[in-house]
């Protein structure tokens, strides 16, 4: 059976002004214009897409499904404006929930007045006699009451505790692992549907979930595995390897596609966790931590390059950007470029980076999955980055620009439940980055949400992530609120990557550049709303 879309806006490359598409068993099988398809086609089903904006569908390459179900499904703190304001949240919450174990998630400090996480006090006084857990918005540290740190034997000699302050490091994940065994299996599982339920109804068909021990455990990682659902789930399992035998191993346990993700070198910035080279300007005796060393970064990666197996890490402060792109520099010393590419390493976050480990990352194929809205959320002047590091420091973080001249591969996700799955909203961050000179074009963003994410999971036929004859048929019909985008010069077709801060967030709509239009993303511009989303040819929204 074929299916005739009609009267659409198809985001083609190979058929820049093509208004309909013919698919026939999950696969694009025509590209053109509404009279053409109408004859070539008689015998199809027609669907009038009445002037719907067609693109092909978005990937997430960094995601948590089940924190991001829980984040919908139960207390979400992402809105609290102070300390109070959050504990008047959970208040409410305990009211309706009496005695229950609480999981939350969300809360943020540096957007507060005074800068001041919950202690634990106030937390019991709030929660009583039930467990709580509330992550913080980047998830490397959490608020813990006093039930629940109680369940875990030890837990004061352990780093990273603190009687009042919020738990970091080892003590966040022993206490997040107890908070984890208190959900359900019911809890659990409407989590994870939750969660893929909201990728597909925003236009999104796939996702790459960074699971590991000190994530979900290993428990969850397979329940995620037996969840039956349209939407398709590429696993990474953050656990580090000795050898290649014991990343084959690893891999045949697990299921994953590598061992890659959230495999943590270092925190995050927020926490105070990230590994710098130079202290926290908001904690100057602090210079954040080391959760894997440099023997342990060179070792796993020569044994997951030796087995053929994808590797990674979790990595955003400048002292552990330069410890893994020292160990990837002997690693391309004893294997060479090529047989590093062909494993599909990837990094994850990649925040700091300078200009010499960019071209030596470009050069070595190593893709950087990124996440826009940390800009957006946390950038600018007076963001959370400039509390932490300084405005000069915080300037140089996530240079997409820079990235992109250098040749590595991007691939961007939420990373959600830290930030929205949204796919556009990521696309306009890229293209509107708080730090002039550091955004890439919307064209770039997009392809880097589509099919460079699909390249880091594994598809590299060229043709995926695109709506070309021959493609799967994985696309989202849109409509596009904020219009079309201006006609620009075919010059700009260039200005994609190393142009001037000024043009960098303009693209070509000329038809010989063979690359369509794409929705308006300016700041205020309303973001296109899916109207249906299609994976291989079958519908999941819509």
């Amino acid at each position: 059976m074929t299916t005739l879309l009609l009267n659409g806006r198809i985001h083609s490359p190979s058929h820049p002004a093509a208004t309909a598409m013919a698919v026939r068993d999950g696969v694009v099988a025509w590209l053109g214009s509404d009279d053409v398809g109408r004859s070539q086609f008689d015998d199809a089903e027609f669907v009038d897409l009445q002037g719907g904006f067609v693109s092909p569908a978005f990937v997430d390459s960094h995601i948590h499904l089940t924190s991001t179900g829980l984040l919908l499904t139960g207390l979400d703190l992402t809105e609290a404006a102070s300390k109070q304001h959050c504990l008047s949240l959970l208040a409410e919450h305990v009211a309706a929930h009496p005695g229950q174990p609480i999981w939350a998630h969300g809360w943020d400090d540096t957007g507060w007045a005074r800068d001041d996480a919950p202690s634990t006090a106030e937390l019991d006084a709030v929660t009583g006699l039930a467990p709580a857990y509330l992550a913080r918005v980047d998830v490397h540290s959490a608020v813990a009451s006093t039930s629940l740190r109680d369940r875990v034997p030890g837990l004061p000699a352990v780093a990273g505790y603190d009687p009042q302050r919020p738990l970091s490091a080892d003590a966040h994940h022993l206490v997040r692992g107890e908070a984890r065994h208190l959900l359900t299996a019911q809890q659990r599982a409407d989590a994870r549907l939750a969660a893929l339920d909201a990728l597909a109804a925003a236009g999104i068909v796939a996702a790459h979930e960074c699971a590991g021990p000190q994530i979900g455990g290993i428990d969850d990682w397979q329940e995620l595995r037996a969840t039956e659902h349209g939407v398709e789930v590429l696993g990474y399992w953050g656990e580090a390897a000795a050898s290649a035998a014991q990343a084959k191993a690893l891999i045949e346990a697990t299921g994953a596609r590598g061992l890659a993700g959230d495999l943590f070198v270092d925190g995050a910035l927020g926490s105070h966790t990230a590994w710098l080279c130079e202290p926290y300007a908001d904690a100057p005796q602090r210079t954040g931590n080391c959760y894997l060393e440099a023997d342990g970064i060179a070792q796993h990666l020569i044994a997951c390059t030796e087995a053929g197996v994808t590797a990674g890490f979790h990595v955003i402060g400048d002292a552990a950007v330069g410890a893994v792109v020292e160990a990837v520099t002997l690693l391309v010393e004893r294997f060479g470029a090529p047989a590093v590419a062909r494993c599909g390493h990837r990094l994850e976050h990649l925040e700091m980076v300078t200009a010499e480990q960019a071209t030596m990352l470009g050069q070595c194929g190593i893709t950087a999955s990124m996440q826009p809205n940390f800009d957006a959320l946390w950038g600018g002047d007076d963001g959370m980055y400039a509390r932490r590091l300084g405005s000069a420091r915080a300037a140089l973080l996530n240079p997409f620009s820079l990235l992109a001249s250098a040749g590595v591969p991007l691939a961007f996700g939420s990373d959600a439940p830290v930030t929205s799955i949204n796919p556009w909203a990521t696309v306009r961050a890229a293209s509107h980055h708080q730090t002039p000179g550091s955004a890439i074009s919307v064209r770039a963003a997009f392809a880097a949400a589509t099919r460079g994410a699909w390249r880091a999971g594994g598809a590299r036929d060229g043709i995926t992530g695109t709506l070309v004859a021959g493609a799967p048929a994985s696309y989202a019909v849109w409509d596009a609120g904020g219009g079309q985008a201006r006609s620009e010069s075919r010059n700009e077709l260039e200005l994609d990557v190393s142009a001037p801060a000024d043009s960098v967030q303009r693209w070509s709509t000329d038809p010989r550049s063979r690359v369509p239009a794409l929705p308006r993303l300016e700041p205020g511009d309303p973001l296109p709303q899916c109207r249906q989303t299609v994976h291989r040819g079958v519908v999941l929204y819509g």
